[in-house]
């Protein structure tokens, strides 16, 4: 008996033990990672070692200091943070940081596929760096993170640690960029910082839909129905929301690190709301993957109780602060894990998403069909901007539906992603301060009266002397300018796009009229011209997307390649001719950079790109007639206006379709002035022949003279190939139809012009419309340049085609006004002139010559030589700049 016992305590002890290291492994067990991130990186900046430290999570950080993806800037410099208070005690990465006050760029080689992407802030900054002037934006790619951001206005305690969570899609073969970007000002020496940087895989459905993917989120309040979030956009995590639970850490996360908030404070009150929790529940994943959140996110939920009279009066509802103006993500995670809930329409609630409805019957167990199974749904709606509203309350309402056994909702789990726009851009005013102002130190009243005092006579002097200074510089200017005050209708207003740019005296390219960039400054627009924003190439160069006026206005950067064969020459001339012309269907030039050797010209951004995209192997959908009418008149507008707005013709000199840009209202623009040239009044021009095959004037060609009537031949070509659909010169098919031109001249001679056109434009054209826009092609593409029609012939017609095509549209409206309208083809038609109202309207054009009659020259032919083209490859590359790769 004695010898049991001592033996009791000894087993007490044993099994006390056993049980322990039973609850630890299975502790560790339940803890594995469901996901393991093939990339999970977490760079400390700004340590001044390449030593890993703690974070509070027990995780490693490791020092970005000679690590592979320390920036290559210079000027950069390490600070290290003061513990806030005493006793607070804190972890990296926020116990360093990488401080700059010029531009600098992380650049990261990972395998492509979708990556979360978390910036770490502490805005605490050691002593001798001022907080307040932490002002900067953060780019990755074509993407703006955030804008004007700064951390300084959060208080100075552990709890001020800020991270900033994005989604970012990293294509083949291309690094992940950040790239952070200090406020430009000329008074204040803002600078940027970053604590940690911290990058994970992801699975590659977790949040983006491709198109087919089982899951796609519905458009609340809005068609389409559905939505996909393709590769091309990035996310930004708003909110993770764990309802009725508590805190989620990193390290408890499925292996992605994410961190799941309790949603106390976003929980409206006076709604009611219970907090069913049952720990014992382990989730059955057949509806979704089981790294999609946390089983405790599943385990606890929010619902809104017994009380059933009560519950059919009241709602579940969140606020959720967002930024107005984008379009949101909104996951809601559901489990059915309420015991009393066992079939399908027991639980049938209504979810509300900002104040639209997102579904009227949600019911978990008729989604998953069995208790404890969790599942998502996603819904994107969009936040309108009203007014100045930069702020919007984004509600999330749940209330039972009158169907269901139970009046009451459950809601287990929030997830809510800001999703790019259409620019790439994420930054939202909730991150950005007002504009920064000069920062001045304040004195007492006695002496702001003695300095307002001072100030009144000094303002007084220094507005008298401005006064005669501007006097004398407008008398200098118009001597120097004085023709172009003399043209009304070209002279160049203030730019618009104008800002802060510095000017060089060493240029001598026309400052006054067209902003000058420095090099700095395109680069920082270009993300340091990164292959990311190459939108199109060409005999010149690259061109490149870009942000200027601190991401605030998008234009489209011509870089000059040093290996083209164009030039300075071509340079300046596409300056001085645009900083001269404005006109809406001529692209504008902003400015111009010719800092460091380089050579670059910056446009307005045409959304469309360029009619060339649309007409030839494109997978854009079809043009409509109407539409390509709209296009050719605009672009005849534009041309018209060159040739009359000074007193001597501008010759364009290589009108194509990669020249006609069209913007986001599908206006047509005229591009690319490099190969521009002054004519004479009425007379030829003798120079070296340039332009582009298939388009390039015969007439011009044989004699080397060029007249304002080579660019309506060139536009001759444009109207043919928007008419057939297929490119002026094609060597894939035979000599008899190589060029565009005389082939269809042929068709036109055979009255089988119909047989070429684009197979979509079959049955769409009126048939006087098809005659008249016909004649005028033909006409345009004659063999010499007097049989030709004027621009202006040209630009009058095609209106008169434009509205000959409506009439006819109005008409077969009001026969069918619900079906498609169809025309009867013309297989043929006379070639000596339209009937009745055409002709009729014919009679005011002169210099045309008979209707479809054909001419008996030479047919057109392409002009080979090195002297004499600029390029063979400008058929097929354009040097527009917004020409699409």
């Amino acid at each position: 008996m004695r010898n049991l016992s001592v033996l009791a305590p000894i087993v007490s002890i044993f099994c006390l033990f056993f049980l322990s290291l039973l609850y630890h492994i299975t502790l560790v067990a339940s803890s594995t990672p469901r996901y393991v991130p093939i990339v999970a990186i977490t760079l400390d900046c700004g340590s001044a070692t390449s030593a890993t430290s703690m974070d509070r999570y027990g995780r490693s950080w490791t020092g970005d200091f000679k690590s592979k993806f320390f920036p290559k800037e210079l000027n950069l410099k390490s600070n290290t943070f003061q513990a806030p208070k005493e006793g607070i005690e804190i972890k990296a990465p926020y116990t360093t940081a990488r401080v700059s006050y010029s531009q600098f760029t992380y650049a990261f080689p990972l395998p492509a596929g979708p990556k979360f992407v978390r910036l770490h802030f502490n805005p605490v900054i050691s002593s001798g760096v001022d907080g307040s002037k932490a002002f900067f934006t953060v780019k990755s790619g074509s993407f703006t993170l955030l804008r004007n951001f700064t951390a300084s206005i959060i208080s100075a305690d552990d709890s001020s640690q800020i991270v900033k969570e994005f989604c970012i899609n990293v294509k083949e073969n291309q690094n992940l960029n950040l790239t952070f970007i200090p406020f430009s000002t000329t008074t204040i020496n803002f600078y940027a910082f970053i604590n940690g940087i911290e990058i994970v895989s992801m699975p590659d459905n977790l949040y983006y839909s491709p198109k087919g993917a089982p899951i796609n989120p519905l458009y609340v309040g809005q068609s389409p129905p559905t939505f996909y979030i393709d590769n091309n956009m990035a996310l930004q995590k708003v909110y993770r929301l764990n309802m009725g639970g508590n805190l989620i850490a990193p390290t408890e996360d499925t292996g992605m690190f994410r961190e799941w908030s309790p949603d106390n404070k976003y929980f409206r009150s006076g709604t009611g709301g219970v907090i069913p929790h049952y720990s014992s529940v382990k989730p059955i994943y057949t509806k979704i993957e089981d790294y999609t959140a946390p089983d405790a996110v599943y385990r606890c939920a929010k619902s809104m109780g017994t009380n059933q009279n009560l519950n059919k009066q009241s709602n579940l509802t969140w606020e959720l602060q967002v930024d107005s103006g984008f379009r949101y993500l909104v996951r809601l995670h559901f489990c059915e894990i309420d015991l009393n809930i066992n079939s399908p329409g027991e639980r049938l609630f209504v979810i509300d998403i900002d104040y639209q409805l997102a579904e009227p019957n949600a019911d978990v167990i008729g989604w998953t069909e069995s208790r404890d199974t969790p599942i998502y749904k996603d819904y994107v709606v969009m936040i309108q901007k009203k007014g100045n509203e930069d702020n919007h309350t984004l509600s999330i309402d749940l209330h039972p539906a009158t169907d269901g056994t139970f009046d009451d909702a459950i809601l287990n789990g929030v997830e809510v992603f800001k999703l790019s726009d259409q620019t790439g851009n994420l930054a939202g005013s909730s991150e950005m301060l007002p504009t920064p102002r000069d920062v001045s130190i304040k004195e007492s009243k006695a002496k702001k009266t003695i300095f307002i005092a001072i100030g009144s006579g000094v303002g007084f002097l220094v507005v008298l002397t401005s006064v005669c200074c501007v006097v004398l510089l407008k008398l200098r200017k118009s001597k120097r300018y004085g023709s172009y005050y003399s043209l009304s209708k070209c002279w160049c207003w203030r730019d618009p796009y104008k800002g802060k740019s510095t000017r060089t005296k060493a240029s001598s390219l026309p400052e006054e009229l067209c902003r000058h960039f420095l090099i700095d400054e395109i680069r920082t627009a270009t993300d340091n011209f990164h292959q990311e924003l190459i939108i199109g190439r060409g005999g010149f160069g690259y061109v490149y997307k870009g942000f200027i006026d601190d991401g605030t206005v998008i234009v489209a950067i011509k870089r000059l390649n040093p290996e083209s064969r164009q030039g300075a020459r071509e340079f300046r001339t596409e300056i001085e001719m645009l900083s001269q012309l404005r006109h809406g269907h001529l692209v504008s030039l902003i400015g111009y950079c010719n800092d460091e050797g380089e050579m670059i010209l910056v446009y307005e951004y045409m959304t469309n790109g360029t009619l060339s995209e649309h007409l030839f192997d494109t997978k854009n959908d079809p043009l409509k007639w109407k539409q390509r009418l709209e296009i050719c008149l605009g672009s005849a507008c534009g041309l018209h206006y060159l040739h009359t707005c000074m007193k001597n013709p501008i010759i364009h000199r290589d009108v194509k379709a990669t020249n006609i840009l069209l913007d986001d209202k599908w206006s047509a623009k005229v591009s690319d002035f490099g190969l521009s040239k002054m004519g004479l009044d009425q007379t030829a021009v003798t120079t070296i022949v340039k332009g582009t095959p298939g388009y390039l004037d015969p007439d011009y060609a044989r004699r080397q003279q060029v007249t304002e009537k080579t660019d309506v031949y060139s536009f001759g070509v444009v109207l043919l190939e928007v008419l057939c659909g297929r490119k002026a010169v094609n060597t894939k098919l035979g000599q008899e139809q190589l060029h565009l031109a005389s082939w269809a001249r042929k068709c036109i001679g055979n009255g089988t012009i119909y047989e070429i056109i684009d197979p979509y434009l079959k049955g769409k054209i009126a048939p006087e419309c098809f005659k008249v826009y016909v004649e005028i092609a033909e006409n345009c593409v004659r063999d010499q340049g007097i049989q030709r029609p004027t621009m202006n012939d040209v630009m009058e017609k095609l209106e008169f085609a434009l509205e000959l095509q409506q009439n006819a549209d109005t008409e077969q409206e009001k026969i069918n006004p619900n079906g498609d309208i169809t025309y009867q083809e013309v297989r043929s038609f006379g070639v000596s002139g339209p009937a009745g109202a055409v002709a009729s309207r014919q009679n005011n054009f002169h210099n045309i010559g008979p209707v479809l009659d054909s001419d008996t020259g030479n047919e057109p032919s392409t002009i080979n030589s090195s002297e004499s083209v600029t390029g063979a490859s400008r058929d097929i590359f354009s040097d527009n700049p917004n020409a699409k790769t």
